[in-house]
């Protein structure tokens, strides 16, 4: 099972990632925090302080136009939000 899907690398990720030492991942949604904080310092060789997680429920919209209703939606996700010890960084774009 492939617990870390990707990094979150959004503006207010960035600033999280500077000031308070946090970097966020889109992970798998049957992943615990436990499993999370094994799969960042296995990944990454840093050492992991605390884990939040954030599930995002499935979004739904729907437009109206000319050529009739059209609805979409987008999936639903789960969030972690990793604080790392003192001094420990993570370079997300060494992969690129």
């Amino acid at each position: 099972m492939n617990i870390l899907i990707k990094p979150i690398i959004s503006e207010k990720a960035m600033d999280q990632s500077e000031v308070l030492n946090c970097y966020s991942f889109v992970v798998n949604k049957g992943a615990n925090k436990i499993e999370i904080k094994n799969a960042v310092e296995e990944a990454y060789g840093v050492s992991v302080d605390d884990v939040r997680t954030m599930n995002y429920p499935v979004q739904r919209k729907t437009k109206f136009t000319k050529k009739g209703m059209v609805t979409g939606t987008k999936a639903a996700y789960k969030k972690a939000v990793v604080k790392l010890a003192e001094g420990e960084s993570i370079d997300l774009y060494s992969n690129i």
